[in-house]
């Protein structure tokens, strides 16, 4: 089920050297924020976080508190942070190319960004890889070169006041709950849910809020497809500090005949529907959706009869409390996140209706658990994902041959966010 790829290939950064140098400063930052107990850093730092909400995290990670600051003069201040993460992978049942066991970096990038001022910025840059439940696994080289090149996301935006905003370049995507990158997700994993969503789009994208409502409006070239064909939107009501409720709406306005890794086919020329509920409630976050998605009837590509896909999920998190201990060991810096979907597509082959995940009228779901731990910068988590599916089609599934219904997976994921 791919989701993904740049119209134009681009040089990828040496991942070694890159790894290296975010290694280095990461270390040098760690020792400044043990030996800084100034009241003044003290003071600034929740301000700072609350400033630096690009990348955005869902948590349980959160971001460094004391990121680095350029002081540029008249232009003001830019900020620099960056995440260095990887990964080890065990699964049974891999696909033909994949393999049972490997490991690799799934993130090495550095953000830099003016987040103040009606002029402002944001850049990401560097390797990164998507381990995605229920899907073969591609290196952080290949997935760089094979999807958004080594500058996945880079935009400016306008905001001249607090109520109004327009933002224009490489943007994350509106839809779906879940976001790219790994560190950004409360699982190490993206979801079955999150494969027919698209991630980053071209475009732009106008932002108003009036009170508890926010809502958003694009026009973007979709699942990256360098035509400037989506609309999408969204309306956000935050209910009260703990509550909030999202729908979210985007689809192509005609069909499309790009077809590349991130750019596929069948579902570069869907219509996705959200309907998002957030509950937070002391130490616990429950995220439950709803997803649909349609592609339409379309003979100049392929598509003989038209087909969609339906699920839900629920992701949640409980963050322990610090005065809980096992025995001497504190629980402060652990939580538990897990995920649960389900998601079924419609349509058969005898119809000609386009696969949409492991082969037409297929069904699936799956379980994600992942224990966290976090200390200052510093983080690692395990994962165990299970992904059963029925109604598959031989090929399109799981194993050498493409015919098993079941995977598991054991993972583990570990790095700094400084």
């Amino acid at each position: 089920m791919p989701k993904r790829c740049p119209i134009a290939k681009k040089s990828v950064l040496s991942c070694a050297g890159l790894a290296c140098a975010l290694l280095n400063a990461s270390a040098r930052m760690a020792l400044a924020d043990d030996t800084d107990g100034s009241s003044a850093h003290e003071q600034s730092a929740s301000a700072t976080v609350a400033v630096l909400s690009t990348p955005a995290m869902a948590g349980p990670l959160t971001p460094s508190p004391s990121p680095t600051r350029f002081d540029t003069g008249p232009f003001g201040n830019v900020f620099a942070t960056g995440a260095l993460t990887g990964f080890a992978l065990w699964q049974n049942n891999p696909t033909l190319g994949d393999r049972g066991a490997q490991a690799d970096l799934t993130n090495a990038q550095i953000f830099v960004q003016k987040s103040d001022g009606v002029l402002q910025f944001f850049v990401q840059g560097g390797v990164y890889s998507l381990p995605a439940i229920g899907t073969p696994y591609v290196n952080s080289i290949k997935t760089t070169n094979d999807l958004w090149g080594p500058i996945p996301e880079a935009f400016i935006k306008l905001a001249p006041n607090d109520n109004w905003s327009i933002v224009a370049g490489k943007l994350p995507s509106l839809v779906g709950l879940e976001y790219t990158f790994s560190f950004q997700n409360l699982n190490i994993e993206r979801g079955l849910l999150w494969n027919q969503t698209s991630s980053v789009s071209r475009g732009v994208q106008l932002n108003h809020s009036v009170g508890p409502i926010s809502l958003a409006l694009s026009w973007n070239d979709g699942f990256y497809s360098d035509q400037l064909s989506w609309l999408s939107g969204s309306a956000t009501w935050k209910v009260d500090s703990a509550n909030s409720f999202a729908v979210i709406w985007a689809g192509n306005t005609r069909t499309t005949t790009v077809s590349t890794t991130a750019t596929p086919l069948f579902q570069n020329n869907s219509r996705i529907y959200n309907v998002i509920y957030t509950n937070n409630y002391g130490p616990w976050t429950l995220s439950p959706y709803l997803q649909y998605t349609y592609v339409p009837r379309a003979l100049s590509i392929g598509v003989l009869h038209d087909a969609a896909t339906y699920g839900a999920a629920l992701l949640v998190n409980y963050a322990f409390d610090s005065a809980l201990k096992v025995g001497a060991l504190s629980l402060a810096g652990f939580s538990l996140p897990f995920r649960i979907e389900y998601i079924a597509s419609t349509g058969n082959v005898a119809d000609g209706a386009p696969n949409l995940m492991y082969g037409a009228g297929s069904t699936a779901w799956s379980i994600a658990v992942t224990p966290t731990y976090q200390y200052k910068r510093f983080f690692a988590r395990a994962e165990f994902s299970y992904v059963g599916a029925s109604n598959t089609k031989p090929g399109f599934a799981f194993g050498p041959m493409g015919t098993n219904t079941r995977q598991a997976r054991f993972l583990l994921e570990s790095g700094f966010l400084f």
